[in-house]
């Protein structure tokens, strides 16, 4: 830009107090008032019962994930009905392995409680 450094820093330390200023001059203009909120309409106007960023249960996730396992079982499946007829026992074979695979991570998430709710 200019060959003269001292001019240059210049103009970076100038745009950088009027980026700060502007920052300290919108804060200041839009005040954030922090009050807890007690009537608000929430879930379809219903009261609120409880803190938005409340607690839940650490089994949640794995019943997620088990639903999920399923889930793209069933999005494996439907396409599997119509090939197993082209592609012959081969095709049965490769769904049975994969089906013994998701059996066998049920089988363990089983053995480890991940179903017991007590």
């Amino acid at each position: 830009m200019t060959d003269q450094p001292l001019l240059a820093l210049a103009l970076v330390a100038g745009a950088s107090l009027v980026g700060v200023g502007l920052v300290v001059a919108v804060s200041w203009l839009v005040r954030v008032v922090r009050r807890p909120l007690l009537v608000a309409p929430h879930a379809g106007g219903m009261p609120v019962v409880e803190h938005a960023v409340s607690r839940w249960h650490v089994r949640w996730p794995t019943l997620a994930l088990v639903f999920l396992a399923f889930d793209m079982e069933m999005i494996f499946m439907f396409p599997w009905t119509l090939v197993v007829a082209r592609s012959g026992p081969a095709a049965a074979v490769e769904m049975f392995v994969f089906l013994g695979v998701l059996l066998a991570g049920v089988a363990y998430a089983w053995r480890e409680g991940a179903f017991r709710w007590s």
